[in-house]
Parts: structure tokens; sequence; C-alpha cells
């Protein structure tokens, strides 16, 4: 069923629903384009709240059941286009993915003797129905998706077969040495 991740009392009534999770994925995110100038306080207040805000109010309402049981995995959805890499017209995206980074490492470096991980992972672009919709609303969609191909160095999009192991890894127990750190699999963009 459907949450809505920017409603405090949503989170928490299906974290009490819900109960213990050995597996938390915060993945909820918008992508606003533009630059500084483009960005408007909306587009920035908006951004924050669905893209870093959300994953604060998951983890704060899961996290207790996960060290409770001394054990779980939180993966956090970061991006290339963060503190990794700075990308045009991604201001206010690359903002919030750099905030995920933090985040995560903090998270990380609090409960690492408690027996839960966070971890984030950082793609390139990605070929999924979000960036299709992206790529329709520019006025030439042809050439747009020629661009953001031209950005990746492997010269494709990524596809969501490329993440799926890595996911698997991080909510399996072979990740059970891994806590605080950023998986880019980005197509070569942070060589």
């Amino acid at each position: 069923r459907a949450l809505d991740v920017t409603d405090t009392r949503a989170v928490d009534d299906a974290a009490r629903a819900i109960g213990t999770v050995d597996v938390l994925f915060n993945c909820a995110g918008t992508v606003a384009h533009g630059t500084i100038l483009d960005c408007t306080e909306r587009d920035w207040d908006v951004s924050f709240d669905l893209n870093i805000k959300s994953m604060y109010r998951v983890t704060r309402a899961f996290l207790p059941a996960m060290l409770a049981q001394r054990k779980g995995s939180i993966i956090n959805m970061a991006s290339v286009a963060s503190s990794l890499r700075g990308l045009p017209n991604r201001l206010v995206y690359g903002t919030t993915k750099a905030a995920v980074i933090g985040f995560t490492k903090a998270i990380a470096a609090d409960y690492v003797r408690a027996g839960v991980r966070c971890n984030a992972v950082a793609p390139g672009t990605i070929d999924t129905p979000s960036l299709q919709g992206r790529i329709n609303a520019f006025a030439d969609p042809v050439q747009a998706r020629k661009d953001f191909i031209a950005r990746q160095p492997m010269e494709r999009l990524g596809t969501v077969d490329d993440m799926t192991p890595l996911f698997v890894y991080l909510a399996s127990d072979e990740s059970a040495f891994a806590t605080g750190v950023v998986f880019s699999v980005d197509g070569g963009m942070t060589i």
C-alpha cells in the first residue's frame, strides 16, 4: 500500500503497524531541473522534504525496532549528482543528494556498535519511468535522451537490472561488514 513519506503521522502509524523490519530502503525522491536562478523556494522546499526529510522521518520511525533486535540494514538512495559530482542544472537535487550521503554516514557512525548498518547507493543515469517523464518534458525528447546518454562514459543508460544485485547485497548478511559506504553504480561517471 502507498505511504506518504512527507506525512510524519502516516509514517509513524505505518511503523507501528508494520513493526520490526530487517531492511529499510529509503528511495522516495524528486528531480528538480535547473540552476540556482531557476530554483524557486517552493522547488527547494519540496525537494528537501521529499529527498532528505522523508528519510529522516522513515528512519526515525523504523530504527527503534531495528535497535531492539540489534540487527538491520538501512539503504538510502543517493546519486552521483551530489557531493560526488556536480552536474549542470541539478542544483537542488544535487544538494539534497549530498545531504543523503551525510545523513547515511551519520546514521552509520551513531549505530555501528548497535547492529544496524546504513549505506547509500549513488547511481548514474538509470532508465526508469521517472527519467522517461523528465525526457518527455523537454521540447526535443529525442535529443534529451541522447544528451543523457552522452554524459555516461559507458555510452548507455543504466538499467534496473544493473542496480538490483547491489540492493540484494546490501539487504543481505553478505554485506555485514559494510556500513557508512556510498556505493556508486554510475557507468563510470565518477572516474
